[in-house]
């Protein structure tokens, strides 16, 4: 299996040749590829310049409309060295899952991101940093999210190996999270599952529409913090207690005046 730390390494160095490199021609069967500094490029150079064309492949084509063939193409490579880097096609999408875990601005692992949050029990904190987190993640890399779209609608098994690895995990840790408070009285008592459905709709939705269907904001165009902001509002105004509300409408308060 291909370390994300393999996966992690250098991206820059690739980058450029990829973008030259797609639709050009396979000159022959051989590896004859060369690094930007002219050398012959290393291993892990190579294996993530055939995992970068790979998504971007997939996310333009779908994965029935690409083949390995076109993939090795793209890269310059022949289509034995495809396999020589990723034996199997359950390792290549195994590989862009750990690839787009550690890509563009970072990984998005939400119980790192709301971890203060959640010590303090600040449910706005959480809520509203998980939904940042959330969108700017989408607006950084777009190129993911419609793999994903991809892979769903072909029903293609890159789909059940997200929900298994990232979407079912979320949705036991921000449960989780949300049991505590209603056994604390901070929040109403009510399927955290739903919750969990209702909060991740919003910010999925919102960020579909910036990416697919509106891309120049006609319907809504606010950031992404006003949007994290009024999301968490609308959360927490139909699941928080009233002490809870009451409190949350103080901090509001108070930090409008420090502002």
């Amino acid at each position: 299996m291909v370390s994300k730390y393999l996966l992690c390494l250098n991206p820059e160095v690739v980058n450029r040749e990829v973008e030259q490199r797609v639709n050009k021609p396979i000159a022959s069967s051989t590896d004859n590829t060369l690094a930007p500094n002219g050398a012959r490029m290393a291993g892990e150079e190579r294996r993530y310049q055939i995992l970068r064309i790979a998504v971007r492949l997939f996310s333009n084509r779908g994965f029935r409309g690409t083949t390995t063939k076109e993939i090795a193409q793209a890269a310059g490579v022949s289509e034995a060295m495809v396999f020589r880097h990723f034996a199997t096609k359950e390792e290549l999408y195994a590989a862009i899952l750990d690839h787009k875990a550690c890509s563009g601005s970072g990984s998005f692992d939400p119980r790192v991101m709301a971890a203060e949050a959640i010590e303090r029990k600040d449910d706005r904190g959480v809520f509203e940093s998980l939904a940042l987190g959330a969108l700017n993640h989408h607006e950084d890399d777009p190129e993911f999210q419609r793999l994903l779209l991809y892979s769903a609608l072909e029903k293609h098994e890159l789909a059940q190996m997200f929900f298994d690895g990232f979407v079912r995990k979320v949705y036991d840790f921000l449960g989780g999270y949300i049991r505590e408070r209603q056994r604390e009285g901070a929040l109403i008592e009510i399927d955290p599952a739903i919750v969990v459905r209702c909060f991740i709709g919003m910010v999925m939705h919102h960020s579909l529409n910036n990416n697919l269907w509106d891309p120049k904001h006609r319907l809504l165009n606010i950031s992404n913090e006003t949007a994290a902001k009024h999301f968490t509002d609308i959360l927490l105004n139909g699941i928080g207690t009233n002490s809870a509300k009451r409190n949350g409408k103080r901090a509001r308060q108070d930090g409008s005046k420090n502002a």
